[in-house]
């Protein structure tokens, strides 16, 4: 998870500062964890209880084939693309074999002139015999895709399947049920390989958490004693395995579409300031509340031209995430050329870590009750500034929000009644279901606990047509500092967001068009809120 080479147990690094996967002994030595060896030649291999966890944490599955981007959920390729690629196998067949009735055709003619062609009529022949292997090929790719596509809609059948039972919708039961009685008629085997397939999904999907965890725990460990070395990467990694398959099969990381956060929260007291990096700023008054229940006030708010203000990338819409100054919320309100309104919302993550209600929102008391479906007063907090900022019910909003600030806005987007055309989230603990008239970006690190807390995401994709999630291991190395989670800081996922710019997928450019858009409103005003809790 840290930068830092790894050389592994095979042989000691060189010099006095090396390290083991990051980790550094404190006599500054090179040293096997798993077997408490320091010191020059190789390491001796412990035949028990030690030497198995080693094997098992140095051994276990690396998800580290970088960036992954992919429509999220089980299901990371598109059935109608499969489809579509047989078909094009079906017709490539279809082709070759037309050309090997010709070339047929033409040894037959040529047969008559044996004497004179005969080495034509043999290179033809191989010809031939390799047309007809390549079309047998062909038929079975495309009858494989075909199948795959298969598995892969009963999948999503499935999913879709549970949610109607649960919803009590009789009519979508039935229609789903044929669908997926049909292609079991067609695909006996699908079934089973779906099971299969959610199966691993399932099991497979926190697999990075669950080595990093116990080559952290081995490496902890090991620094004390060899039994320690153990007890350290089975507590930790078992953890993560328990942990991880308590939240995937709870289901807690998931926000339904119907989804209502429950009790009150507040007062809290929103407080607008000069918005960072903005020059030519001055001050204007902010419609609406701005604190629950209070009246309006002087507001700095900043305004340039739409195209100067309206971010270019993911990677800069992430740099717009309040962080370590007085903000907690930047609300960037676009009148378009036709009168309209559009919103550009951005949310930090959490900014303290007191558990019993300090003076800002944002802070573990916020993060517990937001991940358990309870209101919280940095989602009141955000509430606030959006109206002190001119946003009304059903006005357009995009939402690009970090950690904590994810989990308020996936809730804005199912409850807040605004009109969430965007959500991009980075380092989230929960996934929202939202609908298709939502484009859902998900930035995540396989490495990062706080991610890991969505349990992988819904089984099945969603939002609107060209919504992805991005996800790779920030950093596949373990060290001492792994305990701080250096792969859940907003720095970390700013760098990935720009991977996720410069990838080339073709989903990004969905993303690029809604800040193009943006780029091209009439005018602007920019404006930030710092809030605590209290009435003012």
């Amino acid at each position: 998870m840290t930068a830092g080479g790894a050389d592994g147990p095979g042989a000691p690094p060189e010099g006095p500062a090396s390290t083991v996967d990051g980790w550094r002994d404190p006599a500054n030595a090179w040293r096997d964890p798993a077997t408490a060896w320091q010191g020059d030649g190789a390491p001796p291999r412990s035949s028990g209880p030690e030497g198995l966890v080693s094997l098992i944490s140095d051994n276990w599955p690396r998800a580290d084939a970088g960036l992954q981007i992919t429509g999220g959920g089980a299901i990371a390729v598109d059935t109608d693309t499969l489809r579509t690629t047989a078909t094009a196998f079906t017709m490539a067949e279809a082709e070759l074999s037309a050309i090997d009735l010709r070339l047929g055709a033409l040894q037959n003619m040529l047969l008559g002139t044996w004497h004179d062609t005969g080495e034509v009529v043999a290179a033809a022949s191989a010809l031939g015999t390799r047309l007809r292997e390549t079309q047998a090929e062909a038929t079975g790719i495309a009858e494989a895709l075909r199948e795959a596509a298969a598995v892969y809609e009963v999948v999503e059948l499935d999913t879709a399947l549970r949610a109607a039972v649960a919803a009590g919708d009789a009519d979508a039961v039935a229609r789903l049920d044929a669908r997926r009685t049909d292609l079991l008629s067609r695909y006996p085997e699908a079934g089973g390989r779906a099971v299969l397939a959610a199966f691993d999904r399932g099991i497979m999907w926190p697999g990075e958490l669950v080595r990093q965890g116990t080559q952290w725990g081995v490496g902890v460990g090991g620094t004390f004693s060899e039994p320690g070395a153990v007890w350290g990467g089975l507590v930790v990694g078992l953890g993560a395995v328990g942990g991880t398959a308590l939240v995937g099969i709870a289901g807690t990381g998931l926000v339904s579409r119907d989804a209502r956060l429950t009790g009150t929260a507040g007062p809290v007291t929103v407080t607008a300031v000069a918005p960072e990096g903005m020059s030519g700023t001055r001050s204007g008054v902010a419609p609406g509340a701005a604190a629950a229940g209070g009246a309006g006030q002087a507001a700095p708010t900043s305004w340039r031209p739409p195209a100067a203000v309206a971010p270019r990338s993911l990677a800069a819409a992430a740099s717009r995430i309040p962080g370590d100054g007085a903000a907690r919320v930047r609300v960037e309100k676009y009148t378009m050329a036709d009168g309209s309104t559009q919103f550009a919302l951005y949310i930090a993550g959490m900014q303290s870590s007191d558990v019993a209600g300090g003076d800002d929102p944002w802070d573990n008391e916020s993060n517990l009750q937001l991940y358990s479906g309870q209101m919280s007063d940095s989602y009141v907090a955000t509430q606030a500034a959006l109206a002190a900022a001119g946003a009304e019910a059903g006005d357009a909003v995009h939402v690009v929000a970090f950690s904590q600030g994810a989990m308020i806005g996936s809730h804005l987007a199912v409850e807040g009644g605004y009109d969430v055309q965007t959500l991009v989230s980075l380092g989230s603990p929960v996934e929202a279901d939202v609908g298709a008239g939502t484009l859902s970006v998900a930035i995540r690190h396989t490495d990062d606990p706080v991610a890991g807390l969505a349990g992988g995401g819904a089984m099945d994709g969603v939002g609107a047509p060209g919504s992805f999630v991005a996800e790779r291991v920030y950093d596949p190395a373990t060290a001492a500092e792994d305990a701080t989670l250096p792969a859940h800081r907003l720095t970390a996922y700013a760098e990935t967001a720009a991977l996720v710019d410069a990838s080339g997928d073709p989903r990004v450019a969905g993303v690029q068009a809604v800040f193009d858009d943006l780029g091209r409103a009439a005018s602007v005003e920019v404006s930030e809120y710092a809030a605590v809790r209290g009435g003012g």
